[in-house]
């Protein structure tokens, strides 16, 4: 696979998967071959509009097309343990959107197929690709602001959405936690790792969704994560991360920031402004150059997102949900494994 394209499949037809393909499409060592959605106008429209050549009604058409390297998985998050599956059993590696699954025992699944397979998997969680986010973790794991000891951030919409939206709907696991919350989980967990005990508390829908939940996270040598997501407000979407020794000031968009702060003790505070090269701030490309890079060197997984990072971000997940009370159908219990594991 060296010298020739990576040959994507797209599977789902909505708005993040046009945002992805667009990006796609103007990577030179990118080809996107095919598109499947569940109603085959939906993905004749889709390949008619970035070019595709092969258009399926249908996902297994997809993940059996053997002219595909990797399948990009952009259904909503209730259905990416079914859509990601079919992909890794017919052989095909799999980049998969946030949140990975709808617990972490379905992210397992997915995991240990993959690794039955022998098969590329990894969670879209373009944030951690992020050039500038990549420098504010260089920057906190080299030490420049002491030891960490509290990370805070948010993610809010300001909506209102109806019942009828799949953020107000159970069945597609709707809620502001998977959605838009596991951008600050990870956030924090970039940093810090696996935390040793969660709390929290959310405003739920008559439907029994999360509108708003805070959680406090917190870790064994004494670090915590104060974290907000809400889809009945519109938050800064703003994070911060103090240190023994200074902080990090990110001032809107931490998941694809333009600029952070970093203040040290005794020192002028220096701004980090990202590199207008790498493209505009909300570019998907990074984490799909991540995939093809990774492909192209024969590894199984991104050291960038690392498998069990993401199911080490599914585990507290679903600890949250424990805590506030969210199930969605077909669940005994909020997540099926709301115990935490630390790294």
């Amino acid at each position: 696979m060296a010298e020739q394209k990576v040959r994507w499949g797209i599977l789902a037809t909505g708005g993040i998967a046009a945002a992805f393909t667009a990006d796609l499409v103007d990577l030179p060592d990118a080809e996107v071959v095919a598109v499947a959605s569940r109603r085959q106008e939906s993905a004749d429209a889709f390949a008619e509009r970035f070019g595709i050549p092969r258009a399926y009604g249908d996902w297994t058409s997809l993940a059996e097309d053997g002219d595909i390297d990797v399948v990009y998985v952009a259904t909503p998050h209730s259905a990416h343990r079914e859509a990601a599956g079919l992909c890794l059993e017919a052989g095909r590696h799999v980049l998969c959107e946030k949140a990975f699954t709808l617990n972490a025992r379905e992210a397992a699944e997915l995991v240990a197929l993959a690794q039955a397979r022998g098969s590329f998997l990894m969670e879209a969680m373009w944030m951690y690709c992020n050039p500038l986010v990549r420098r504010l973790k260089a920057l906190v794991d080299d030490g420049a602001i002491g030891e960490v000891r509290h990370v805070q951030a948010d993610f809010g919409l300001a909506g209102p959405f109806p019942p009828s939206h799949r953020l107000r709907d159970p069945a597609q696991g709707g809620g502001a936690l998977l959605d838009l919350g596991v951008y600050p989980v990870s956030f924090a967990q970039l940093l810090l790792g696996e935390p040793s005990d969660v709390t929290a508390r959310a405003t739920l829908s008559a439907e029994g969704v999360d509108l708003q939940t805070g959680a406090l996270l917190s870790w064994d040598g004494g670090a915590l994560a104060s974290l907000h997501c809400s889809i009945v407000g519109g938050t800064a979407t703003a994070a911060s991360v103090t240190g023994s020794a200074g902080r990090i000031d990110v001032p809107g968009g931490f998941f694809f920031p333009e600029r952070f702060v970093l203040h040290r003790d005794g020192r002028d505070p220096e701004e980090f402004t990202a590199d207008p090269a790498d493209g505009p701030r909300n570019t998907l490309r990074h984490e799909a150059a991540e995939v093809m890079r990774a492909l192209r060197a024969g590894e199984s997984e991104s050291p960038l997102v690392p498998l069990e990072g993401t199911l080490a971000v599914m585990r507290t997940l679903d600890a949250i949900r424990d805590r506030v009370g969210v199930r969605y159908p077909g669940e005994e219990t909020a997540g099926e494994a709301p115990e935490l594991t630390p790294a």
